[in-house]
């Protein structure tokens, strides 16, 4: 932040366990923003006034030039037009929202009140991304393979949202593999999808699926919900220069096996920093093309049912 600019007055909504992690660590290091408020119907922030919904907090005559918004996809839509229609600036937690004709809906709200909408998608700030993104640009990539296993009682215990109808399951971690693909491959669409649902969920615990592109570019997926143990969150990339193997969720940067980027992780200052430039500059930065693949997946998958899933 320049010495002739004022802090963007931020106020959050939804005080979970990514907050508590990622946001407010963030956030009381960035000279960019100043917390003023926060949101949530179960938690508070300490130290600032709390409110049950955003429209309390946007009725209170708090000065707000934006807000976070860190609840549950399922929910967010309504906060979000609340929020523009109040003319705020709005950072939209991963992912952006549960469908993709709202999100579109947002973003239009957005440009026609003038201010920003942020889609953040934290995985393209990992430290390595940009690097795999430059060797690919120099190359042709041929065959790409996505595993992406995780444990959810490790990540995302006793969170009953995520499993729920419009809450992604599996594909609330894949969405982040999904955007860091977006950003540094060609297009690829998704040609068949195999989803796992639980017995007792609404939403999917594994898939498997297959992409192809352009120049006979293709791509394959296996995700997994219940990998115990080391997790995986590698994408390989076999190319006209080498195997390139971006692991550890876009944090180190391989070629045919020699570490070539490898960096600690700062996604979240990062997407803040990124939410200022673009609230500045009077910009939004939407995209949706991870959470297309989503919904692709979805109407294309062929759905199988597996046991039930307990925490």
């Amino acid at each position: 932040m320049s010495p002739n600019q004022t802090p963007i007055r931020l106020g959050i909504v939804g005080v979970g366990k990514i907050v508590r992690d990622q946001h407010l660590p963030a956030l009381a290091k960035d000279n960019d923003y100043r917390l003023v408020a926060a949101a949530s119907p179960h938690a508070t922030v300490d130290g600032i006034p709390n409110f049950k919904t955003i429209e309390e907090m946007l009725a209170s005559g708090i000065e707000i030039d934006a807000v976070s918004l860190c609840m549950p996809p399922q929910v967010r839509y309504h906060a979000a037009r609340a929020a523009l229609e109040a003319g705020k600036h709005v950072f939209l937690e991963k992912p952006p929202g549960a469908t993709v004709s709202e999100v579109e809906d947002l973003k239009a709200l957005a440009a026609e009140k003038g201010v920003s909408l942020f889609a953040s998608w934290h995985s393209r700030y990992a430290p390595a991304v940009e690097a795999a993104r430059a060797f690919l640009a120099g190359t042709t990539a041929r065959r790409v393979s996505l595993v992406w296993k995780e444990d959810v009682r490790k990540w995302h215990p006793g969170q009953a949202w995520i499993w729920e109808a419009g809450g992604f399951g599996v594909f609330d971690p894949f969405i982040n593999c999904l955007s860091i693909v977006t950003h540094i491959l060609p297009p690829l669409h998704i040609t068949r999808a195999e989803l796992d649902f639980p017995a007792n969920r609404d939403a999917p615990v594994a898939a498997r699926m297959a992409f192809a592109g352009s120049n006979g570019l293709t791509a394959d997926a296996e995700i997994d919900w219940l990998q115990t143990g080391p997790q995986s969150w590698d994408i390989i990339v076999e190319t006209d220069a080498g195997k390139m193997t971006l692991s550890n969720g876009g944090a180190k940067l391989a070629i045919d096996g020699r570490i070539v980027h490898e960096e600690p992780e700062q996604e979240y200052p990062m997407l803040y920093r990124r939410f200022a430039e673009i609230v500045r500059a009077g910009k939004s930065d939407a995209d949706i093309a991870p959470l297309q693949h989503i919904a692709d997946a979805f109407m294309l998958g062929r759905r199988n049912v597996v046991g039930a899933f307990y925490d």
